[in-house]
């Protein structure tokens, strides 16, 4: 009779003990950051991981040149002018004083990539600086910078940069400085609209009355609210300071020998594009990549920056669907 009786009888299981009431909560996960999120909308974007990787290799080759290059880019061979591509060592070549084309390309990465990223550097930390300080404190010295801003975009920008390049001579330092000098007023006016908008913020009247310094302010805070869109800016800069940098050096007025750039190795090719027409492809493509690579990357970091982008896409695809099922 037991035995039936536990063998109908429920199976109760025992109750788990009770956590104390003061026990502390398990950690929760925390969220991830903004940059975090840039950074995983970044890397679904395929163009701009393509851009970004090929990038990074021609960084990795500038800056490994001596190790990448077969042969010193000075090094003049008569015996061995106008070689094809493949022949011997000459992996692409000779141009039309024996010197090796891959060697040449390779280290002239070092001076384009250096040009650009150093023009763009200096120009988005004037322009930025120029930029919030109009836009924060308005009045007479926002006046001043932009009619200074408006005298400087009124000026032919290629003129400027032949005309200095003239008078005090063709160094790389004179050139990254005035490209940097006559590129930074796109950033100045980018970064003044931001601030006339982010200094009405609930914030910044907190941070005022809390006692914080107009200096704290613009670069602990505002300064910080508006960088994705400086960072969009910089990245397209370096595209158009290499772009800059190949049309001085082809017109003689950039990176002189021995040094070498796509610029000179363009200009030097003028003379033998009939003789061979590659030793002008294969710095020209050069430039095409990078550009390339750099403007994706730029589109790449806007579109992770901007909210409204995954919505519109859903928009459109739900559109698409929409449309394909009504059957029109």
């Amino acid at each position: 009779m037991s035995d039936m009786n536990a063998a109908t009888a429920p199976n109760v299981q025992p109750a788990e003990p009770m956590a104390p009431e003061n026990a502390p909560l398990p950690p929760s996960k925390k969220p991830p950051g903004p940059w975090k999120l840039v950074w995983q909308k970044f890397s679904h974007n395929p163009y701009a991981m393509t851009g970004l990787v090929v990038l990074l290799i021609f960084v990795l080759v500038a800056i490994f040149a001596k190790q990448v290059a077969p042969f010193d880019p000075a090094k003049v061979d008569m015996m061995n002018s106008n070689l094809k591509p493949g022949s011997g060592k000459h992996l692409l070549g000779t141009d039309e004083l024996g010197r090796d084309i891959f060697s040449r390309l390779v280290y002239s990465s070092r001076i384009s990539l250096m040009v650009g990223f150093s023009v763009a550097i200096i120009a988005v930390f004037l322009g930025s600086l120029i930029g919030a300080i109009s836009g924060y404190f308005g009045g007479w010295v926002d006046t001043i910078f932009m009619r200074l801003i408006d005298v400087m975009i009124s000026l032919p920008g290629l003129f400027i940069n032949i005309l200095v390049m003239a008078i005090f001579g063709t160094k790389m330092i004179y050139l990254i400085l005035i490209l940097a000098l006559t590129s930074w007023t796109g950033v100045a006016r980018l970064v003044r609209g931001q601030f006339l908008q982010l200094r009405e913020m609930q914030y910044v009247e907190a941070a005022r009355a809390t006692g914080v310094s107009s200096w704290g302010i613009i670069f602990r805070h505002l300064l910080r609210n508006a960088s994705f869109p400086i960072i969009v800016n910089a990245t397209l800069m370096v595209g158009g300071a290499i772009l800059s940098e190949s049309g001085l050096s082809y017109l003689g007025l950039g990176i002189q020998m021995p040094q070498t750039s796509w610029g000179i190795m363009l200009s030097n090719s003028q003379e033998f594009m009939l003789i061979n027409p590659m030793l002008a492809v294969y710095p020209g493509l050069c430039i095409l990549i990078v550009v390339l690579a750099v403007n994706f990357i730029g589109d790449g970091i806007r579109d992770a920056l901007d909210p409204r982008q995954k919505k519109s896409r859903r928009r459109l695809a739900k559109w698409r669907k929409n449309f394909s099922k009504s059957g029109i």
